[in-house]
This record gives structure tokens, sequence and C-alpha cells, in this order.
């Protein structure tokens, strides 16, 4: 034979993509070049292109491919089906030639060989040559073969792989994207198997897969081979790490969400003509984390290494080996969606109408979508859907692909948000909701229904097609101000998309809302969890924290991350957190709440803020907040983050609170740590210039200072007419701080509602010298605007 149709790893490269096709291309390349720098990867070889070209030509199954073709109709579902099943069967009758053959079979016992057994375990994939480029995700197209052993299992699996360049899905996409069928060639990866089957595996995106945000690399994780975590089988775990601070060596794991893993795929040893087999997952493993700390920053790391040898965002899978504890990279690719966009366009979907949530999951993308729902349990039954329905079904796999491009919306009972619904979905820009355990059976046949990813991480199904409007800017036509615009922002899972939003920082990151749906549990019930009386409490407090045997770290790690998410998302710009601000009775409706809160006629006034922190009642509760403070700024090294204490009513009251602090690791100037105050309180602006001596500046919450000024319970519907922050009596207060400030050189902003609602506040606000404007980010753009005629007027 004169020409070499098998390459090693070592011998390839991504230059060499039409010769072994992408995936193999990028094997190679990473083989050579990031093996030497600590980047496992499993060796093998590759099956070149023109092995599948002699293969086709010699046994004359190209000729019979042309004429299968000759009158292919996509659109039609049985008329593709029928042209693929034939073409499929024509491959798999056919053989090898003899030379190609014997070749394949060395290769492999040289692989064996290198690891000291008769019949090593290989994968077997397919690497087409058009596979993984920028613009055509082949993502899915064609099949993996795994636990391969001894040469008859090996040639069968190579054959299946040439096969599956002809199933229904890939003649269709290719033939929508205008590829030739032929032009596109298949090489053949067979490479170590990692035995994932006894530990785990997952994917992993150098950026993140919904909003395009490039700092942070998504991983998700599930016990068992790879196939269900790609497949939508499983609802893995998900982890975020923040790039800029792990590059210096620290552990910014952002964000950690468990998945339900009720499945894994394992290797066969029964005998039987399967290679792997599905196991169910013990409840134990179910409620713990797939990966250690420790692992989750390596993975992270190796992704860091991987983007920047390609200079570009990427798609990777992993695997642990359960023999040897060992991490491998096992593919990488292009990310094909987020790395297209247009950073300079922001399109936002705003839902304007309310309805019944039928099904809630992971959402994919932040688009709406509706239409009527179209459920469907078996791939058989793909043929009657039509274009504009909501597809509803258990997961879907490429053999869905030729139906997906008509979905309005997609919705899936399982997967994550790497599965092969989410990635395709990605790529066709269709709104997707996965992972919701039950959509197929609580989604009725035919009604109508509106999906929405545009609410964060969560995705809901509501019945009716509700309203909703898509709001587009050009970012180039909005003029930066001189005063500071900055953003209220209280859901973490939205922060990494609102961060696109021209802004100088985030002037309010709410507590709150983190607490109340990321922990949901009160601190002191976890504190005392022994000790509590509610037995349905301490079961809910059970269940929510199954990954954490001291039940205090789930309160400090959960609320580090929800605030880290924030300041990563804003990094390096300042991001202003201020301490939790609940009332008394909004504490009380925190799972065990109610055994240690007091039930107040005006909690509004009561026991809220800075008079909480050092109350001998609550300051252990207190204590946990600082320490998860001390781990967003120290150990994740997000320094950026700035502290805010509300409704501080009196000067002793904010020493007390800042001694606190300093205690915990929060001390005022150390590390760069500046701490403000909520000016809120009638008092806080009569003694502006004491408050200045011990905090670095002033926010105003507009809200509760227009409560206290004009004596107005804001809560009470009778003298709702009353509130006004317009109020004379208001501004002035407003104008007497900003001057103290200024005098005393400490920042002052504003992170109430006030200029969220009323631009001509907003532009008060400038004329009166305020250093900065926070704003809820629906009305960053609209504000801005207003302000910058301000400001040139006053140039003029």
């Amino acid at each position: 034979m004169t020409k070499k149709y098998v390459l090693w790893f070592r011998e390839i490269g991504i230059k060499d993509i039409p010769i072994v096709g992408g995936k193999n291309a990028s094997l190679g390349e990473m083989y050579r070049k990031l093996t030497p720098v600590g980047v496992k990867i499993p060796n093998g070889y590759a099956v070149t292109a023109a092995a599948y070209d002699y293969f086709l030509d010699n046994s004359g199954v190209k000729d019979k491919i042309k004429k299968i073709l000759k009158d292919l109709d996509t659109s039609d579902m049985k008329n593709l089906s029928q042209r693929g099943a034939q073409i499929r069967k024509t491959i798999l009758q056919a053989e090898f030639p003899e030379d190609l053959k014997k070749e394949i079979i060395n290769y492999y016992h040289q692989l064996s060989q290198q690891f000291n057994v008769a019949n090593v375990d290989v994968a077997i994939r397919s690497s087409a040559t058009a596979e993984d480029l920028p613009d055509a995700s082949f993502a899915g197209q064609q099949e993996s073969y795994l636990n391969i052993k001894g040469e008859k299992a090996l040639l069968d699996a190579c054959r299946k792989c040439v096969a599956s360049l002809f199933t229904d899905r890939a003649i269709s996409y290719r033939t929508d994207k205008g590829f030739d069928h032929f032009s596109i060639k298949l090489s053949i990866t067979v490479q170590k198997m990692v035995r994932s089957d006894k530990a785990s595996s997952g994917v992993m995106f150098s950026i993140d897969t919904e909003s395009g945000f490039r700092d942070a690399v998504l991983i998700n994780a599930t016990y068992g081979l790879g196939e269900y975590i790609v497949k939508g089988k499983v609802n893995p775990d998900e982890y975020y790490v923040f790039k800029p601070t792990l590059l210096k060596g620290l552990n910014p794991i952002i964000s950690r969400r468990i998945g339900s893993k009720e499945q894994k795929l394992i290797y066969n040893f029964a005998g039987s003509t399967h290679a792997t087999v599905d196991m169910r997952v013990p409840a134990k493993d179910r409620h713990k984390f797939v990966l250690t700390d420790k692992e989750v920053i390596q993975l992270a790391k190796w992704a860091v290494v991987i983007e920047k040898h390609y200079k570009k965002g990427m798609d990777m899978e992993w695997a642990k080996d359960g023999l040897t504890d060992k991490l491998f990279i096992v593919q990488a690719r292009p990310e094909t969606v987020r790395s297209q966009d247009d950073p300079t366009k922001l399109k936002e979907y705003i839902l304007q109408g309310s309805g019944k949530v039928l099904a809630e999951g992971a959402s994919v993308g932040n688009k709406i979508g509706q239409g009527p729902a179209h459920v469907i349990k078996d791939v058989a039954d793909i043929g009657n859907f039509k274009q504009g329905e909501v597809l509803i079904t258990e997961m879907t796999d490429p053999d869905w692909e030729p139906i997906m491009k008509k979905a309005a919306a997609i919705v899936t009972n399982a997967g994550g948000r790497t599965c092969h619904a989410a990635i395709i979905s990605r790529e066709l820009g269709i709104p997707c909701v996965v992972g919701t355990v039950d959509a197929t059976e609580k989604v009725k046949n035919k009604e109508s229904v509106t999906v929405s990813c545009a609410e964060g991480e969560r995705g809901n199904i509501y019945a009716g097609l509700l309203k909703f409007q898509i709001k587009e800017t050009d970012l180039k036509k909005v003029k930066k101000t001189r005063t500071k615009i900055m953003m209220n922002i209280g859901n973490p899972e939205m922060a990494m998309a609102q961060s696109f939003i021209p802004n100088d920082g985030v002037g309010l990151a709410r507590e709150e809302f983190i607490i109340t749906s990321y922990i949901r549990i009160h601190p002191m019930a976890l504190l005392n969890f022994h000790k509590l009386k509610n037995k349905k409490a301490k079961h809910e407090i059970e269940k929510l924290t199954a990954a954490y045997p001291n039940k205090t770290q789930f309160f400090i790690d959960r609320l580090a991350e929800g605030v880290a998410r924030i300041a990563a998302s804003f990094y390096p710009k300042d991001v202003i957190v201020r301490l939790s601000d609940f009332k008394s009775n909004e504490y009380a409706n925190l799972i065990g709440g109610a055994e240690f809160e007091p039930v107040e006629s005006n909690p509004m006034i009561g026991w809220r803020g800075a008079s909480r922190y050092y109350d001998p009642n609550y300051i252990t509760a207190f204590e946990l907040e600082c320490k998860a403070l001390v781990k967003v700024r120290e150990d994740m090294g997000l320094r950026n983050l700035k502290i805010m204490v509300p409704f501080c009513r009196t000067i002793e009251e904010g020493k007390k609170v800042l001694a606190i602090m300093a205690k915990h690791g929060l001390k005022r100037g150390v590390g760069g740590l500046e701490v403000y105050v909520m000016c809120e309180i009638p008092s806080n602006v009569i003694l502006a210039d004491e408050f200045c001596k011990i905090f670095d500046g002033f926010s105003i919450g507009s809200n509760d200072l227009t409560q206290l000024t004009l004596g107005v319970d804001r809560d009470s519907q009778i003298v709702a007419h009353v509130y006004d922050e317009r109020n004379q009596a208001v501004k002035s207060l407003i104008s007497q701080v900003i001057k103290v400030a200024k005098k005393n050189k400490r920042k002052i902003g504003i992170c109430g509602q006030a200029p969220s609602d009323f631009p001509d506040f907003a532009q008060f606000l400038v004329k009166e010298g305020i250093d900065s404007i926070s704003l809820n980010p629906d009305t960053v753009i609209k504000t801005t605007m207003a302000i910058k005629q301000v400001e040139s007027k006053k140039r003029k």
C-alpha cells in the first residue's frame, strides 16, 4: 500500500482537518502541544479521510449512495428515512479492503502494547472533515462506540462510524447547510478509553454558553461514561469558575449547582453483545457533588490553557479514570454559537404578561417562544410535527434534528445546559428549557404555551400565549456619561447577561434574593439545627443541605457563590453588596425562621438592618454572612466587592457593626475594602458629617428615605397617594447629604427606585452633583440618555 491510511495522534495537528477531520485534528494538536504542559490526553490514532474514500471507492459503495440520494426530499420524513436506511445497510454490508483492514488492526495492537494488555478497551468515534467549523457545528451528528475490544469489534465499530455519516439527521443537516454529501469525508478516531464508568465525566466550555460571558469556565459533571450527559439523559452538576482570579492562583468557584444524576452508563461485564449498560445511581451519590473543588479547579485551568492555545472559545469533553483517579480531556472543539455574537448589539426579550407555570427547568439562551404544544414521547412520531409548534419530549438526540429546526421552542424532561437539545437549540437560535422532569405530563398536547428563557437560569413554560417585547439596542450609540451609571442586581443568574449593558459596576447587589432563592433557610435554623422543634422544617433542611455535613457551611458557600457570581460578572468594576435587609416577618418566612423571629406590629421600622447584626439573638448569623463575604474577597480574589450597611440608625450602631466585621476579616481599608452606609433615614442626613468619619461613602435609599421623611408606611395602600420620592422635603434632604459628602470627600450615589422610575428625578440628581446612579437593568439605556442631555446642558 503506497498511501498511509492510519496516523498516530502525535503525527497530526489542527492543520490536518482535511485529512483526519476536526475531532482527530484537535486531539492530535492537543496531544502534541498540550500534553507537554500538563494537559492529559488519552493516546490513540486516526483512520484518515483517504481511508474513507478508499473504502467507498474500492467497495463500490459510493456509486450506490449517489443512486439512492437522487430523489432525496429532506422535508418528507418518510423519503428521508427510507434513503438513510438504504445507505447505512449498503455500508454495513461492505468489506474494508484487506490492506486497510490489516493496518487498522496493526495500530490497535501497538496501542494495546502501550497499556500492557492483549486487547485494550477503546472508544471509536467519527471525525467528519467539516465537523466543528465555527460556522457549521456538526456536534452529535455522528455516533460514538465505547468499550470496544478485539479485532472484530474494532472493525465493526469502524464500519458503523462510516455508516453514521449517513444517518437521517446527518443527511438532512448537510442538505440544509448546503454541503455536498461527498465533499464531507469521514475519519475515524480510535482512542484509549478512560475508565469513567468507575468515576465521572462531563463537558466544559471556556465561555458561558447562555450569555457569551467570556471570563467564566462552565463545567457539567455526572457519574459514569460521558454519553448520557451529551445526549441529555441526566441532569448534571454545574460549576462556574472565574478565569481572571483563577490565573492568579486562587480558587474562584463562583457557582455550584447539584444535579439529580439519576442514571449512569457503565461498562457491561455480563457478556452480552452490548458493550455498555444503564445503571441507577444510589441516592447517597445523587445528593453529593460529583467533583471535588480541587478537580473543578484543575479542569478549569486546562480549559484556560486549551482556549489560549486555540485563541478562541472552546467546547471540551473530560473524563475521570476511576482506576487511577486521574482527569483527562477527551475532546475539544471551537464553541460555535456565543463566540459568534456581536458584542455591540444588545437584544433583550422582556415578558410582559403573566400566567400559570405548567413546568420549569434550566433555561437555554434568553429568548421567548410560543405556539401550540406538541408532546412527542417516541422518535417514531416526529413525522407529525409541524412548523411553529413547541416540541415537548423526554429528551432529544441527533435523530430529532430534522424537526428541531421547525420548532418555536423546545422543552425536555431530562438533560442539562450542555445536552444535545441545548446545543442544537443554541445553534438554531430557539428558546429551550431542559431538565423539567415532567413537562410531557404537565403540558397537554395542542394547548397554547409560552416558553420563557428570559427570566434567569430557570426557564418557565406558561399556559397561554403571553405578551412579550423584544428590545434591541445598538450599544455604539449609547454615549458615556460623566455621572457613573451603575446597576441594581438581585438575581445572580442574570448577572453575566446584564454585564453587557453599558455600566460602571453594581451600585446595589441585594443579598435578599440570594438568601430566599439559593438558601431558603433561616441562618439561625442552620446554627441550631439539632435543637429545632419544627420537624417539617428539619426535614426540609436535611433535604436542601444533603451535600453538606456542616449545615452552616451550606449558608456560607451558597451566599458566597451568589454574591461572587455578581462580583465576577462585573469585575474589575465596583460591586457594592448590601448586607441582608430582611424585616422580621420576611425572616420568619424562611425555613425554620418562625422559631427565631419576634412578631412585630410594624416590622418596616423594627428589627432590621444594622440593629440585627450586633444583637445577641442574631450576631452568630451575621458572622456567617461575614465569612461568606471574606470567602468572595479573599479565597476567590474578587476584591472589587464593596460592602454596604443598611438601616444604620446611629453612629454607635455603625461602629458596632464595623467592629464585628473587622473581627471576622472585613476590616475597612484592609485589602482595599470600602464600607458604605445606606442613607435612608433622616438621621443619616442630619448626622452626615459624623457618618463620613466612619464610612467611605453613602448610597441613598430613596424608598425608605421617602417613607421616613413623610411618615408614610410604604406598605399601606390607604396613604399610598402621599408617598412620592419627588416631594420637596425628600429632595431637600438628598441635596443636603450630597453637599456634605462632597465636602468630606466621600463617595455618594443612589440605589433607590426613584431614578429608575422617573428620568426627571435622575436629572435632578445629576444637577446636584451626585457621583453615581444605580438603576434597574431595564431602565439603564433610557435613563443614561436622559442624563446625557442634562450633562450636555451643564457643560454649555
